[in-house]
Protein backbone atom coordinates (compact mmCIF):
# COMPACT_ATOMS: atom_id res chain seq x y z
CA UNK A 1 0.00 0.00 0.00
CA UNK A 2 1.49 3.81 -1.10
CA UNK A 3 2.40 5.76 1.85
CA UNK A 4 -0.14 8.04 1.36
CA UNK A 5 -2.62 5.32 0.92
CA UNK A 6 -2.27 3.56 4.26
CA UNK A 7 -2.39 6.75 6.12
CA UNK A 8 -5.99 7.61 4.69
CA UNK A 9 -7.12 3.69 5.41
CA UNK A 10 -5.69 4.30 9.25
CA UNK A 11 -7.77 7.40 9.30
CA UNK A 12 -10.68 5.90 7.80
CA UNK A 13 -11.23 3.32 10.84
CA UNK A 14 -10.13 0.03 8.02
CA UNK A 15 -7.31 -1.07 10.84
CA UNK A 16 -9.65 0.18 13.69
CA UNK A 17 -10.65 -3.64 15.08
CA UNK A 18 -7.25 -5.05 14.87
CA UNK A 19 -5.99 -2.02 16.71
CA UNK A 20 -8.69 -2.61 19.11
CA UNK A 21 -7.39 -6.47 19.43
CA UNK A 22 -3.98 -5.32 20.28
CA UNK A 23 -4.65 -2.32 22.20
CA UNK A 24 -8.03 -2.68 23.35
CA UNK A 25 -10.73 -0.46 22.20
CA UNK A 26 -10.54 2.32 24.97
CA UNK A 27 -6.92 2.82 23.12
CA UNK A 28 -7.99 2.70 19.25
CA UNK A 29 -7.81 6.84 18.61
CA UNK A 30 -4.67 7.40 20.58
CA UNK A 31 -3.31 4.26 18.30
CA UNK A 32 -4.68 5.74 15.32
CA UNK A 33 -3.04 9.30 15.75
CA UNK A 34 0.18 7.38 16.68
CA UNK A 35 0.62 5.60 13.91
CA UNK A 36 -0.80 8.31 11.59
CA UNK A 37 2.06 10.48 12.85
CA UNK A 38 4.56 7.75 12.02
CA UNK A 39 3.85 6.94 8.61
CA UNK A 40 3.91 11.15 7.81
CA UNK A 41 7.53 10.96 9.33
CA UNK A 42 8.61 7.87 7.48
CA UNK A 43 7.29 10.18 4.21
CA UNK A 44 9.17 12.66 4.88
CA UNK A 45 12.31 11.08 5.15
CA UNK A 46 11.47 8.34 2.42
CA UNK A 47 8.91 9.26 0.17
CA UNK A 48 5.22 9.22 -0.27
CA UNK A 49 5.19 6.48 -2.73
CA UNK A 50 6.54 3.89 -1.13
CA UNK A 51 4.75 0.37 -1.01
CA UNK A 52 4.92 0.41 2.88
CA UNK A 53 3.60 -1.75 5.79
CA UNK A 54 2.86 -1.15 9.44
CA UNK A 55 4.51 -3.57 11.91
CA UNK A 56 4.10 -3.52 15.96
CA UNK A 57 6.29 -5.45 18.66
CA UNK A 58 5.32 -5.82 22.40
CA UNK A 59 7.36 -4.95 25.29
CA UNK A 60 7.55 -7.26 27.65
CA UNK A 61 7.54 -7.72 31.72
CA UNK A 62 8.81 -10.50 33.43
CA UNK A 63 6.38 -11.85 35.63
CA UNK A 64 8.42 -14.84 37.04
CA UNK A 65 11.91 -16.21 36.66
CA UNK A 66 14.64 -13.28 37.28
CA UNK A 67 18.04 -13.92 35.86
CA UNK A 68 17.28 -17.40 35.12
CA UNK A 69 16.80 -18.09 31.24
CA UNK A 70 20.38 -17.42 30.54
CA UNK A 71 21.05 -20.59 32.74
CA UNK A 72 18.51 -22.81 30.43
CA UNK A 73 16.17 -22.08 33.52
CA UNK A 74 12.28 -21.34 33.73
CA UNK A 75 9.91 -17.93 33.45
CA UNK A 76 6.70 -16.76 33.23
CA UNK A 77 6.59 -13.80 31.29
CA UNK A 78 4.25 -11.12 29.54
CA UNK A 79 3.78 -9.08 26.68
CA UNK A 80 2.66 -5.72 26.97
CA UNK A 81 0.54 -2.48 26.03
CA UNK A 82 3.95 -0.51 25.44
CA UNK A 83 5.25 -1.27 22.08
CA UNK A 84 7.84 -0.42 19.73
CA UNK A 85 5.76 0.44 16.34
CA UNK A 86 7.27 0.98 12.59
CA UNK A 87 6.57 2.16 9.00
CA UNK A 88 8.76 -0.27 6.64
CA UNK A 89 9.25 -0.02 3.01
CA UNK A 90 11.54 -2.64 0.49
CA UNK A 91 14.18 -1.11 -0.85
CA UNK A 92 16.46 -2.62 -3.88
CA UNK A 93 19.96 -1.55 -2.79
CA UNK A 94 20.64 -4.23 -0.08
CA UNK A 95 20.68 -1.88 2.82
CA UNK A 96 18.56 -1.58 5.93
CA UNK A 97 18.06 2.02 7.04
CA UNK A 98 15.93 2.36 10.66
CA UNK A 99 15.34 5.99 11.81
CA UNK A 100 14.26 5.61 15.37
CA UNK A 101 12.61 9.07 16.55
CA UNK A 102 14.99 10.54 18.70
CA UNK A 103 18.22 8.43 17.82
CA UNK A 104 20.87 8.84 14.39
CA UNK A 105 19.55 7.11 11.29
CA UNK A 106 21.18 3.49 11.26
CA UNK A 107 22.52 2.47 7.75
CA UNK A 108 23.77 -0.87 7.61
CA UNK A 109 25.00 -2.03 3.83
CA UNK A 110 24.32 -5.92 3.83
CA UNK A 111 26.91 -6.83 1.66
CA UNK A 112 29.55 -5.72 4.03
CA UNK A 113 28.36 -5.74 7.39
CA UNK A 114 28.04 -9.81 7.73
CA UNK A 115 30.06 -10.55 10.61
CA UNK A 116 30.74 -8.98 13.88
CA UNK A 117 33.14 -6.27 14.59
CA UNK A 118 36.11 -7.73 16.39
CA UNK A 119 35.13 -5.43 19.08
CA UNK A 120 31.30 -5.28 19.82
CA UNK A 121 30.63 -1.68 20.17
CA UNK A 122 27.18 -1.70 21.67
CA UNK A 123 25.29 0.09 19.04
CA UNK A 124 22.35 -0.47 17.62
CA UNK A 125 23.64 -1.00 13.82
CA UNK A 126 25.02 -4.04 15.27
CA UNK A 127 21.52 -5.33 16.30
CA UNK A 128 20.50 -4.83 12.93
CA UNK A 129 23.03 -6.77 11.02
CA UNK A 130 23.09 -9.63 13.44
CA UNK A 131 19.36 -10.32 12.66
CA UNK A 132 19.78 -10.28 9.11
CA UNK A 133 23.28 -12.27 9.50
CA UNK A 134 21.07 -14.71 11.64
CA UNK A 135 18.48 -14.41 8.94
CA UNK A 136 20.98 -15.55 6.43
CA UNK A 137 22.98 -18.26 8.85
CA UNK A 138 19.52 -20.27 8.94
CA UNK A 139 18.59 -20.33 5.25
CA UNK A 140 15.84 -17.19 5.39
CA UNK A 141 15.80 -14.81 2.53
CA UNK A 142 16.87 -11.16 3.22
CA UNK A 143 17.37 -7.77 1.69
CA UNK A 144 17.05 -3.83 1.98
CA UNK A 145 14.52 -1.98 3.45
CA UNK A 146 13.70 1.66 4.48
CA UNK A 147 11.83 1.92 8.13
CA UNK A 148 10.84 4.65 10.86
CA UNK A 149 9.94 3.54 14.16
CA UNK A 150 8.54 5.04 17.27
CA UNK A 151 8.56 3.31 20.98
CA UNK A 152 6.68 3.72 24.25
CA UNK A 153 9.25 1.03 25.55
CA UNK A 154 11.52 3.02 26.98
CA UNK A 155 15.43 2.81 26.99
CA UNK A 156 16.86 0.93 30.26
CA UNK A 157 13.05 0.74 31.58
CA UNK A 158 13.26 -2.98 32.19
CA UNK A 159 10.56 -3.59 29.66
CA UNK A 160 13.42 -5.15 26.98
CA UNK A 161 13.52 -1.97 24.60
CA UNK A 162 16.71 -3.70 22.91
CA UNK A 163 14.69 -7.24 22.42
CA UNK A 164 11.72 -5.38 21.22
CA UNK A 165 13.89 -3.63 18.22
CA UNK A 166 15.52 -7.29 17.44
CA UNK A 167 12.16 -8.85 16.99
CA UNK A 168 10.95 -5.60 15.16
CA UNK A 169 14.08 -5.79 12.48
CA UNK A 170 13.28 -9.63 12.16
CA UNK A 171 9.18 -9.41 11.76
CA UNK A 172 10.20 -6.72 9.33
CA UNK A 173 12.65 -9.11 7.04
CA UNK A 174 9.86 -11.96 7.89
CA UNK A 175 6.89 -10.44 6.52
CA UNK A 176 8.53 -8.19 3.48
CA UNK A 177 10.86 -11.08 2.09
CA UNK A 178 9.57 -14.29 3.78
CA UNK A 179 6.33 -14.06 3.19
CA UNK A 180 5.31 -14.06 7.19
CA UNK A 181 6.42 -17.15 7.39
CA UNK A 182 9.64 -17.00 10.07
CA UNK A 183 7.81 -18.75 13.21
CA UNK A 184 8.47 -15.88 16.17
CA UNK A 185 10.22 -18.35 18.14
CA UNK A 186 12.74 -18.77 15.71
CA UNK A 187 12.45 -14.36 15.29
CA UNK A 188 13.60 -14.67 18.61
CA UNK A 189 16.19 -16.69 19.12
CA UNK A 190 17.47 -14.70 15.73
CA UNK A 191 17.19 -11.80 17.77
CA UNK A 192 19.33 -13.39 21.04
CA UNK A 193 22.06 -14.45 18.73
CA UNK A 194 22.48 -10.71 17.29
CA UNK A 195 22.32 -9.42 20.69
CA UNK A 196 24.94 -12.11 21.55
CA UNK A 197 27.32 -12.32 18.79
CA UNK A 198 27.06 -8.73 17.08
CA UNK A 199 26.21 -6.58 20.05
CA UNK A 200 28.48 -8.18 22.39
CA UNK A 201 25.68 -9.46 25.38
CA UNK A 202 25.31 -12.14 26.72
CA UNK A 203 21.69 -11.92 27.24
CA UNK A 204 19.10 -14.77 27.69
CA UNK A 205 16.14 -16.27 25.76
CA UNK A 206 13.68 -14.47 27.48
CA UNK A 207 12.83 -11.04 26.49
CA UNK A 208 12.57 -11.80 23.29
CA UNK A 209 10.42 -14.76 23.65
CA UNK A 210 8.55 -12.89 25.14
CA UNK A 211 8.31 -9.57 23.43
CA UNK A 212 7.68 -11.77 19.95
CA UNK A 213 4.82 -14.59 21.32
CA UNK A 214 2.40 -12.42 23.39
CA UNK A 215 0.35 -13.18 25.69
CA UNK A 216 1.03 -14.66 29.31
CA UNK A 217 3.50 -17.31 28.26
CA UNK A 218 5.51 -20.07 30.64
CA UNK A 219 9.02 -20.53 28.85
CA UNK A 220 11.00 -23.60 30.29
CA UNK A 221 14.42 -23.23 28.43
CA UNK A 222 15.84 -26.59 29.58
CA UNK A 223 16.66 -27.11 25.74
CA UNK A 224 17.35 -23.23 24.22
CA UNK A 225 17.10 -24.59 21.09
CA UNK A 226 13.53 -25.87 21.60
CA UNK A 227 12.29 -23.92 24.20
CA UNK A 228 8.83 -25.11 25.74
CA UNK A 229 7.01 -22.40 25.48
CA UNK A 230 3.10 -22.34 27.26
CA UNK A 231 0.72 -19.74 26.94
CA UNK A 232 -1.09 -18.99 30.14
CA UNK A 233 -5.29 -18.21 29.86
CA UNK A 234 -5.08 -15.80 33.12
CA UNK A 235 -6.64 -12.39 32.93
CA UNK A 236 -4.94 -10.63 35.78
CA UNK A 237 -7.26 -7.52 34.91
CA UNK A 238 -10.13 -9.31 35.49
CA UNK A 239 -8.88 -10.48 38.96
CA UNK A 240 -9.26 -7.17 39.81
CA UNK A 241 -5.57 -6.34 39.45
CA UNK A 242 -3.47 -3.75 37.69
CA UNK A 243 0.29 -4.42 36.41
CA UNK A 244 1.95 -1.54 37.52
CA UNK A 245 5.72 -0.45 36.51
CA UNK A 246 7.45 1.89 38.24
CA UNK A 247 10.56 3.54 35.97
CA UNK A 248 12.51 4.89 39.02
CA UNK A 249 14.63 7.39 36.48
CA UNK A 250 17.63 4.64 36.59
CA UNK A 251 18.99 3.72 33.18
CA UNK A 252 20.83 0.84 31.88
CA UNK A 253 23.12 1.86 29.34
CA UNK A 254 26.50 1.65 31.65
CA UNK A 255 25.46 -1.51 33.55
CA UNK A 256 26.31 -4.25 30.60
CA UNK A 257 29.38 -5.34 33.29
CA UNK A 258 26.51 -6.03 35.91
CA UNK A 259 24.06 -7.66 33.98
CA UNK A 260 27.18 -10.06 32.30
CA UNK A 261 27.93 -10.62 36.33
CA UNK A 262 25.38 -12.71 36.85
CA UNK A 263 25.59 -15.23 34.36
CA UNK A 264 28.86 -15.21 33.72
CA UNK A 265 29.60 -15.90 38.08
CA UNK A 266 26.17 -18.72 38.17
CA UNK A 267 28.08 -19.92 34.85
CA UNK A 268 31.34 -20.33 36.53
CA UNK A 269 29.67 -22.28 39.41
CA UNK A 270 28.37 -25.09 36.86
CA UNK A 271 32.15 -25.06 35.54
CA UNK A 272 33.44 -25.28 38.68
CA UNK A 273 31.86 -28.59 38.76
CA UNK A 274 32.06 -29.94 35.48
CA UNK A 275 28.93 -28.25 33.72
CA UNK A 276 27.85 -26.02 31.25
CA UNK A 277 24.40 -24.06 32.74
CA UNK A 278 23.49 -24.65 36.57
CA UNK A 279 20.24 -26.27 35.09
CA UNK A 280 22.51 -29.50 34.42
CA UNK A 281 23.43 -29.23 38.14
CA UNK A 282 20.87 -30.24 41.62
CA UNK A 283 21.08 -27.84 44.54
CA UNK A 284 22.76 -30.19 46.50
CA UNK A 285 25.77 -30.46 44.15
CA UNK A 286 26.49 -26.93 44.66
CA UNK A 287 25.82 -26.86 48.78
CA UNK A 288 28.39 -29.50 49.30
CA UNK A 289 30.61 -27.72 47.23
CA UNK A 290 30.26 -24.31 49.19
CA UNK A 291 34.16 -24.50 50.55
CA UNK A 292 35.67 -25.41 47.29
CA UNK A 293 33.81 -22.79 45.29
CA UNK A 294 34.26 -20.59 48.08
CA UNK A 295 38.24 -20.72 47.21
CA UNK A 296 37.66 -20.76 44.08
CA UNK A 297 34.99 -18.18 43.16
CA UNK A 298 34.74 -15.94 46.14
CA UNK A 299 31.34 -16.24 47.98
CA UNK A 300 28.55 -14.06 45.75
CA UNK A 301 28.51 -16.43 43.05
CA UNK A 302 27.21 -18.84 45.81
CA UNK A 303 24.06 -17.50 46.58
CA UNK A 304 22.96 -16.22 43.07
CA UNK A 305 23.27 -20.18 42.21
CA UNK A 306 21.17 -20.71 44.93
CA UNK A 307 18.73 -18.23 43.58
CA UNK A 308 18.40 -19.86 40.40
CA UNK A 309 17.51 -23.09 42.06
CA UNK A 310 14.73 -21.35 44.25
CA UNK A 311 13.54 -19.36 41.33
CA UNK A 312 12.97 -22.31 39.11
CA UNK A 313 10.69 -23.95 41.77
CA UNK A 314 8.79 -20.54 42.42
CA UNK A 315 8.30 -20.92 38.46
CA UNK A 316 6.76 -24.06 38.63
CA UNK A 317 4.39 -22.99 41.45
CA UNK A 318 3.39 -19.72 40.05
CA UNK A 319 2.59 -21.45 36.95
CA UNK A 320 0.36 -23.90 38.82
CA UNK A 321 -0.71 -21.23 40.71
CA UNK A 322 -2.11 -19.35 37.57
CA UNK A 323 -3.40 -22.32 35.96
CA UNK A 324 -5.59 -23.32 39.12
CA UNK A 325 -6.53 -19.13 39.45
CA UNK A 326 -5.23 -18.87 42.70
CA UNK A 327 -3.97 -15.36 42.66
CA UNK A 328 -2.85 -15.33 46.55
CA UNK A 329 -0.65 -18.48 45.48
CA UNK A 330 0.71 -16.44 42.41
CA UNK A 331 1.49 -13.00 44.55
CA UNK A 332 3.11 -15.29 47.15
CA UNK A 333 5.57 -16.43 44.33
CA UNK A 334 6.35 -13.01 43.63
CA UNK A 335 7.01 -11.60 46.85
CA UNK A 336 9.41 -14.74 47.67
CA UNK A 337 11.27 -13.91 44.19
CA UNK A 338 11.67 -10.34 45.26
CA UNK A 339 13.32 -11.00 48.09
CA UNK A 340 15.59 -13.54 46.91
CA UNK A 341 16.93 -11.07 43.77
CA UNK A 342 17.48 -8.56 46.62
CA UNK A 343 19.49 -10.42 49.02
CA UNK A 344 21.18 -13.51 46.82
CA UNK A 345 21.09 -12.43 43.67
CA UNK A 346 21.89 -9.11 44.53
CA UNK A 347 20.58 -7.02 41.16
CA UNK A 348 18.39 -4.28 43.23
CA UNK A 349 21.61 -1.54 43.10
CA UNK A 350 24.89 -1.65 41.21
CA UNK A 351 27.91 -1.37 43.94
CA UNK A 352 29.35 1.05 41.03
CA UNK A 353 27.38 3.56 42.77
CA UNK A 354 25.96 3.06 46.06
CA UNK A 355 24.09 6.32 46.36
CA UNK A 356 21.75 5.80 43.53
CA UNK A 357 18.95 3.29 44.95
CA UNK A 358 15.55 4.10 43.01
CA UNK A 359 15.02 0.60 42.95
CA UNK A 360 15.48 0.30 46.77
CA UNK A 361 13.24 3.28 47.28
CA UNK A 362 10.47 2.21 45.18
CA UNK A 363 10.63 -1.51 46.67
CA UNK A 364 10.24 0.07 50.00
CA UNK A 365 7.02 2.63 48.81
CA UNK A 366 5.71 -0.25 47.98
CA UNK A 367 6.11 -1.85 50.82
CA UNK A 368 4.34 0.95 52.67
CA UNK A 369 1.06 1.70 50.51
CA UNK A 370 0.57 -2.42 49.69
CA UNK A 371 2.00 -3.88 53.03
CA UNK A 372 -0.92 -6.03 54.29
CA UNK A 373 -2.80 -5.54 51.19
CA UNK A 374 -3.62 -8.81 48.82
CA UNK A 375 -0.59 -7.22 46.67
CA UNK A 376 2.96 -8.09 45.11
CA UNK A 377 5.90 -6.51 43.73
CA UNK A 378 9.59 -7.48 43.17
CA UNK A 379 12.59 -5.91 41.44
CA UNK A 380 11.92 -6.12 37.35
CA UNK A 381 13.04 -7.34 34.58
CA UNK A 382 17.70 -7.47 35.00
CA UNK A 383 17.73 -4.89 37.45
CA UNK A 384 20.51 -2.84 39.10
CA UNK A 385 19.06 0.58 37.39
CA UNK A 386 15.09 1.28 36.06
CA UNK A 387 12.31 -0.06 37.37
CA UNK A 388 9.70 -2.09 39.51
CA UNK A 389 6.62 -4.37 39.26
CA UNK A 390 3.74 -4.25 41.49
CA UNK A 391 0.22 -6.21 41.18
CA UNK A 392 -2.19 -3.31 42.59
CA UNK A 393 -5.92 -3.92 43.42
CA UNK A 394 -7.73 -1.83 41.24
CA UNK A 395 -9.45 0.43 44.27
CA UNK A 396 -5.37 1.06 45.24
CA UNK A 397 -4.21 2.30 41.97
CA UNK A 398 -4.14 6.01 41.97
CA UNK A 399 -2.88 5.84 45.63
CA UNK A 400 0.11 3.40 44.00
CA UNK A 401 0.60 5.58 40.98
CA UNK A 402 0.13 9.35 42.85
CA UNK A 403 3.04 8.27 45.36
CA UNK A 404 4.80 6.67 42.71
CA UNK A 405 4.97 9.52 40.80
CA UNK A 406 5.54 12.20 43.69
CA UNK A 407 8.55 10.58 44.65
CA UNK A 408 10.12 9.60 40.74
CA UNK A 409 8.33 12.16 38.61
CA UNK A 410 4.89 12.83 36.90
CA UNK A 411 4.62 10.04 34.99
CA UNK A 412 6.88 7.13 35.93
CA UNK A 413 4.07 4.90 37.40
CA UNK A 414 2.56 3.25 34.59
CA UNK A 415 -0.52 1.19 34.54
CA UNK A 416 -0.52 -1.41 31.91
CA UNK A 417 -2.77 -3.90 30.18
CA UNK A 418 -1.06 -7.40 28.88
CA UNK A 419 -1.86 -7.49 25.03
CA UNK A 420 -2.47 -10.72 23.27
CA UNK A 421 -0.28 -10.68 20.59
CA UNK A 422 3.52 -9.82 20.36
CA UNK A 423 5.32 -9.24 16.89
CA UNK A 424 2.75 -8.11 14.48
CA UNK A 425 2.44 -6.92 10.76
CA UNK A 426 -0.69 -4.52 11.37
Amino acid sequence: MKTTELKTALLEGKFDERLAYIYGTEAVAAQKARYAAAVDRFAALYGTDRDAALYSVAGRSELSGNHTDHNHGCVIAASIDLDIIAVAAPNTENIIRVKSEGFKEDVVDLNTFTAPRATPEGHSDELIAGMAAGFCKEGYAVGGFDAYTTSNVLKGSGISSSAAFEDMIGNILSHIYNDGKVDNVEIAKLAQYAENVFFGKPCGLMDQVACAVGGIVAIDFADPKAPIIEKMDFDITAAGYNLCIVNTGGNHADLTDDYASVPREMKAVAAALGKTVLRELNEEDVIAAIPTLRESLGDRAIPRALHFFAENRRVAAQKAALQNGDINGFFDGVLASGRSSFCYLQNVYTCKNLTEQGLSLALCLADNILGGKQAAWRVHGGGFAGTIQAFVPTSEVETFRAAMDAAFGEGRCMVLRIRPVGAVKI
